[in-house]
């Protein structure tokens, strides 16, 4: 039997301003990567989610990002490696004081957006990335784009690592993700996103915008909650891959 976890970024609502629906989606999720206060979040929301993660028996990772709260986290913004290592350590931190309150433990890492990017092609920045997983605890998952640079380094520094997929974003030719700046960055219908995750998983394969199939791993699919049919979508994409015998777990099952 396949198998594979269903991840989705949570926790990135911010003071009074509120973002996803975390409530809705966790169900859905086996494991969630909660923001740390760099791009999304804060003290409160951190904590929040993390109870309402263990509510749900999800397993619990961190999101670090780039501190870039007015762009959430997306902008390109020049790191140094030495940057890069310190603000993972320190928002892993942060996240696993909260974790460790509630009597639980961090299962794994998945950088955010920009940094997420960066360290998918840029080498150093992605050793850094698995460097500091690796030295706060040698046990974290590292999440990472599966093929790149992320997976590539993690491997060499000898974190354990899982491959990630996108159930609504499209590829390029080189396996990276399609820009958010192109209007064909996103897939909005779910059968089409169904038919895609299902491919992925089973056959190792899916279609890149230029029309060319190229191979790709997964070990966890990335599902986003912050859309306006994400309750649907994420609800949709775990009924389906049921259907197809793939069996939904995060990794400390």
């Amino acid at each position: 039997m396949y198998k594979v976890d269903l991840n989705c970024d949570l926790g990135e609502s911010f003071g009074v301003y509120k973002l996803g629906n975390d409530e809705l989606v966790l169900p859905y999720i086996t494991s969630a990567n909660i923001a740390c206060g760099f791009h999304a979040g804060d003290p409160s929301v951190m904590r929040k989610t993390v109870k309402l993660a263990l509510l749900n028996n999800v397993a619990i990772g961190a999101h670090p990002g780039i501190q870039d709260l007015v762009g959430f986290g997306r902008r390109n913004i020049n790191i140094s490696p030495e940057d890069a290592y310190n603000i993972v350590v320190y928002q892993i931190g942060a996240l696993y004081g909260f974790v460790k309150s509630e009597g639980s433990k961090l299962q794994h890492v998945k950088p955010h957006g920009a940094l997420y990017n960066i360290a998918a092609r840029d080498s150093k920045i992605a050793r850094a990335v698995a460097e500091a997983v690796y030295k706060v605890d040698p046990e974290l998952i590292l999440f990472g784009l599966a093929g790149s640079e992320l997976i590539i380094q993690g491997e060499k520094v000898g974190v354990k690592i899982a491959s990630e997929v996108f159930a609504d974003r499209t590829y390029q030719r080189d396996g990276s993700l399609t820009s958010r700046s192109n209007p064909e960055a996103m897939i909005t219908n779910t059968n089409e996103a169904v038919t895609r995750v299902v491919r992925m998983i089973k056959e190792g394969l899916v279609k890149c915008q230029q029309g060319k199939d190229i191979e790709i791993k997964a070990d966890t699919v990335c599902v986003h909650g912050d859309g306006k049919h994400a309750l649907e979508f994420t609800s949709q994409i775990k009924e389906s891959l049921e259907k197809c015998n793939i069996e939904i777990n995060n990794f400390s099952i």
